[in-house]
């Protein structure tokens, strides 16, 4: 992407002269690492901005102002999750089980000097590894079936925590059969502005059926 029109997209989404300073740091050293461990889809290397960096920007315009704490499952590249501590200095705890992915985060997190933290552990375990400061929302981008992802954000979602999850074309046939086991108390489907079929799904309140 030209500079210009570089700093247009970051305007776009309230992102800092300081902030985008991290992202372009960010976008640098993912596409170093992806030459040795497959952090994105390797059709999408030459749009990072767009199919990754936007995706996950869009996010905050949908958390409640004073959002401070964020949690991120399966975060791999740290989409959305790392993007978001990087653009605007939210604290984010970064759940990811793969070594070398959790590396890759924590190389970024050092470079950068951003408030977030690396849990290397099992989504299974997630209610074991929760940070004192309890996350606000929850987040998560092409992990699982909802129906599965709800039941790994539980612990979270328990407790307040708001789930922003991206979901393609089948988030109506994922939500049929998340209702089966989950129930709803909120939900709202946001339409994704990277992706023409794609969600951000935002979900509170749920329970077991």
């Amino acid at each position: 992407m030209a500079p210009r029109d570089l700093e247009e997209f970051l305007l776009n989404f309230n992102v800092s002269r300081e902030s985008s300073f991290r992202l372009e740091a960010y976008v640098q050293l993912l596409q170093i690492w992806q030459a040795k461990i497959n952090l994105i889809g390797a059709s999408t290397v030459d749009d990072i901005w767009r199919r990754h960096i936007a995706d996950a920007l869009q996010l905050k315009p949908l958390m409640k102002p004073g959002t401070s704490v964020v949690a991120d499952l399966g975060s791999g590249a740290g989409i959305p999750g790392l993007i978001l501590a990087l653009a605007y200095g939210l604290q984010v705890h970064l759940y990811e089980s793969n070594g070398k992915k959790a590396a890759f985060l924590r190389e970024v997190i050092r470079q950068s000097k951003i408030d977030a933290t690396v849990h290397q552990v099992r989504l299974e375990t997630l209610d074991q590894h929760l940070p004192e400061a309890l996350p606000q929302y929850v987040t998560a981008r092409a992990l699982a079936p909802l129906a599965k992802l709800l039941l790994w954000s539980q612990p979270l979602l328990s407790r307040g925590a708001t789930g922003l999850f991206h979901k393609g074309q089948d988030v109506d046939s994922e939500l049929t059969e998340a209702t089966k086991i989950w129930k709803i108390g909120a939900l709202v489907k946001h339409p994704s502005l990277t992706d023409s079929k794609g969600t951000i799904l935002e979900v509170k309140e749920i329970s077991r059926v």
